[in-house]
């Protein structure tokens, strides 16, 4: 799928494939791929690259472009059950146009650093910038999310909760691997910025840029030392509370289990001393009501 736009008065604007400056490839289709790769003059590997989600950030100058693959949070779906994965994409940046190819549709020019955009390299910047911030929204949500499985923990007994938890932290593991490789292509950009011709406002937002990276970094970091260093807790207060009730059970078992041994103890097919009285059944119920408030008293001075 191609989407088209352009730069309109600072604004990006979708337009016919004849004006488009911004080139969006959705998934190409082999069709698509054999047009970037003949008439682009794409790189195979590199385009196939950006389809891949495991691939790493990276920059590569080739003769009438330079292309650079990045990291970025993949569209969450109920299916994954709380796993957040990341996916890769990629832009080639020509000299008038740009050519920007994902393996799914993401949202791209939705975000209010759009709202003014001044060239191509701008762009380009500003598409690292809405994937750390897309980065930022994510941590948020696993922030939240496991805040409302700690709260279900506490009073759980199953192991579904504690498994979600899990997920969270397998995905904060793959959101630093993922920013890690991103800070790695941020510095190749800062070191190449010559070559790729920055001017000093585009150079100051790369800077921003590498500096909400490092504090993106820092936030998921904190995320996963937490989820990682409470785990062990966390699976405690799980076996404990099966363990609370358990206990509760054997106290309410064996609370029944004594006025039962007293009346089946009276109920006997044999000889016992006072069963011809007339309030024998009542006398009956009395013990047995005197072992129950015995039991009671008895499990109250142990605070079992």
């Amino acid at each position: 799928m191609l989407r088209c736009y352009k730069i309109d008065k600072e604004k990006i604007q979708s337009c016919a494939r004849e004006e488009a400056q911004i080139l969006i490839y959705i998934s190409p289709d082999d069709s698509e791929k054999r047009y970037l790769t003949n008439e682009m003059k794409l790189d195979e590997h590199t385009l196939n690259s950006t389809l891949d989600p495991d691939e790493l950030s990276r920059l590569e100058f080739e003769p009438e472009h330079f292309a650079m693959i990045y990291k970025r949070p993949r569209n969450y779906i109920v299916e994954d059950r709380f796993l957040f994965r990341v996916t890769s994409m990629g832009i080639f940046f020509f000299s008038d146009r740009i050519i920007l190819v994902a393996s799914e549709d993401l949202p791209m020019f939705d975000d209010k650093k759009f709202s003014r955009v001044t060239s191509l390299r701008d762009v380009m910047l500003k598409m690292l910038y809405r994937s750390i911030y897309h980065f930022l929204e994510h941590l948020k949500i696993i922030d939240m999310i496991t805040n409302e499985l700690e709260e279900k923990i506490n009073l759980s007994m199953q192991n579904k909760y504690l498994i979600s938890l899990f997920s969270l932290e397998k995905s904060l593991v793959y959101y630093l691997n993922a920013i890690t490789s991103n800070s790695i292509l941020l510095q190749r950009l800062k070191n190449n910025s010559g070559k790729i011709a920055f001017q000093q406002e585009e150079e100051e937002l790369l800077d921003d840029i590498m500096i909400e990276n490092s504090q993106c970094y820092r936030q998921a970091e904190i995320f996963s030392n937490i989820l990682s260093s409470m785990a062990d807790a966390r699976a405690s207060i799980v076996s404990n509370n099966l363990n609370v009730l358990m206990k509760t059970l054997n106290i309410i078992t064996i609370g029944i289990m004594v006025p039962t041994f007293v009346v089946s103890a009276f109920s006997m097919n044999v000889s016992i001393p006072g069963q011809k009285l007339p309030y024998a059944f009542w006398l009956v119920l009395g013990i047995a009501f005197v072992s129950v408030m015995a039991f009671y008293f008895f499990w109250r001075y142990k605070k079992w």
